[in-house]
């Protein structure tokens, strides 16, 4: 008898016994009898051939051997969503005879114990409690009957669909339009068709917060044209589908507050500015994305970039970023706190690991936490002090001068050190002893002797030449004084921070 073969066959996801794979031809191969499928396989290891046998053309593979032919009764073409959640949570009645056993119900790996319960009451009842359900490798291909979902397990909110036979994105919604509340969904790892054109806004995702599409070979023009329909979506997973191209998202993802893009070669870093104004993403996965360069031009040295407002964590591990440049554009982003770039070429300009995460947190202001590890304000004050000690050299060189009206630093200078100037310390200068002359703000290197701070200080306050005494206070200090008694001594010596108060008196 001749194997059957559901009349949709063409397209849909089958397994043979551990392989997975596409049915790109249904039909009959000469010389042999029956009825052949050709299959393109998710491992080209599996196959024989591109699509074509001798030298007749029956299908296309995208691997010049990822596919063959197998006959109908080698294919699993799987089972309803609702069959698979009873194969996987309710009881086996001729197990349990079999054990001797009351009538049990298994969630999981746990069982749970009923005496006496009636088979099919009680197990509709359990099933209608579950709120988590993962059905993944289950051979899930289709919705089964409908409204079959809604009264059998009507509290589901978080469904794992991953690793199934699901073939279409209308089969995803099939199911998800039975389940009311459904917050989260997985389900990644099905090579599925997405639609090419909009579509009708179904409200099966109204509620939907987090969607997995991982290795689904989605699109980004494929996901904004389904992403009317997540309306309340956070968090969008999107690893490894081979998106190269993003598109701005127009009145779409505006909800979203998470985006995994991993795994994605994109064409280069300007791709990032079309998704930069999502206004609620806090958290944006680039890893192994393949960019070699993160610039923000809308905003110039040491300002905000209005792209990415709300964004605090970013991870750009894996890349080809091989300039410092790229971390000195990430000062700009408004509310950054966190960074993992690990395996980044720009990583190996620097032999020592302490001094290479002390020039990242120097270079970006804000930021809290570096590669999982956080920021103290010890280290933060240690990395800040080290880093214009390193490059103090520089600035002069470059025009830099710690009389602030001759501070003239070179463009390239600025370009290359954007932060350099603001870790200068903003102190406010007083004389006690003469209350006519009013505070004065201003913004001085700590490398800055005491001997050139008088030198400025006579020509600001315009003193005749007495022999000027300097101290500061501090609000950690409670009142004290510190005197600055040592002329050669630069003002990082005294531990003076910003913010402090420098008192002169002659």
């Amino acid at each position: 008898m001749a194997a059957w073969v559901p009349s949709d066959a063409l397209g849909r996801r089958l397994l043979c016994g551990t392989e997975y794979g596409t049915v790109r031809y249904v039909g009959s191969v000469p010389p042999t009898a029956g009825i052949w499928l050709g299959v393109e396989w998710d491992d080209p290891q599996r196959g024989k051939h591109d699509g074509t046998y001798e030298g007749t053309q029956y299908f296309k593979c995208r691997h010049p051997k990822g596919g063959s032919f197998i006959r109908p009764n080698k294919a699993n073409f799987g089972v309803d969503f609702l069959t698979a959640v009873k194969d996987r949570y309710t009881v086996n009645d001729e197990r349990d005879v079999q054990h001797g056993t009351e009538n049990t119900l298994v969630f999981g790996k746990k069982t749970v114990e009923f005496v006496g319960m009636d088979s099919v009451a009680e197990q509709q009842s359990q099933l209608n409690q579950l709120v988590d359900i993962s059905v993944r490798e289950c051979a899930v291909s289709h919705a089964g009957q409908k409204e079959e979902i809604s009264r059998t397990c009507a509290n589901i909110r978080h469904i794992n669909l991953s690793k199934n036979l699901l073939s279409s994105w209308e089969t995803v919604t099939a199911i998800a339009s039975q389940v009311q509340n459904l917050e989260t969904l997985n389900i990644s790892e099905n090579k599925m068709k997405f639609p090419s054109t909009s579509t009708s806004v179904s409200g099966a995702f109204s509620k939907l917060r987090i969607l997995a599409l991982n290795q689904t070979d989605i699109t980004w023009a494929e996901v904004l044209l389904c992403a009317p329909g997540w309306p309340a979506l956070e968090e969008l997973y999107l690893t490894s589908n081979n998106i190269t191209v993003l598109e701005r998202p127009d009145n779409v993802l505006q909800t979203l507050k998470l985006l995994d893009l991993s795994d994605n070669q994109l064409l280069d870093g300007n791709q990032l500015h079309l998704i930069a104004h999502l206004p609620r993403l806090e958290q944006l996965i680039l890893r192994n994305t393949g960019i070699s360069s993160i610039h923000f031009p809308d905003a110039g040295f040491g300002c905000k970039t209005k792209m990415f407002p709300s964004l605090k964590r970013l991870a750009i591990n894996d890349n080809k970023i091989s300039q410092w440049s790229s971390i000195n554009e990430l000062d700009k982003l408004p509310s950054l706190r966190s960074l993992q770039c690990h395996n980044n070429p720009f990583m190996d300009t620097e032999k020592n690991p302490e001094t290479l995460r002390q020039l990242i947190i120097a270079k970006i202001g804000q930021l809290e936490v570096l590669n999982k590890s956080e920021i103290l304000p010890a280290e933060r004050k240690g990395a800040e002090l080290d880093y214009r000690k390193i490059f103090g050299n520089d600035w002069l060189a470059a025009g830099g001068n710690w009389n602030p009206e001759k501070n003239k630093p070179s463009e390239e200078f600025l370009a290359a050190h954007p932060r350099y100037p603001s870790l200068c310390l903003t102190l406010t200068i007083k004389c006690p002893e003469n209350p006519e002359q009013k505070p004065v703000e201003k913004k001085l290197p700590e490398s800055m002797t005491i001997q050139r701070v008088k030198g400025l200080l006579y020509r600001l306050l315009k003193i005749p030449g007495s022999e000027l005494k300097l101290s500061y206070e501090s609000s950690k200090l409670e009142g004290k004084e510190v005197e600055l008694d040592n002329d050669l001594k630069p003002l990082q010596f005294y531990s003076i921070e910003n913010g402090d108060c420098v008192l002169v008196r002659w």
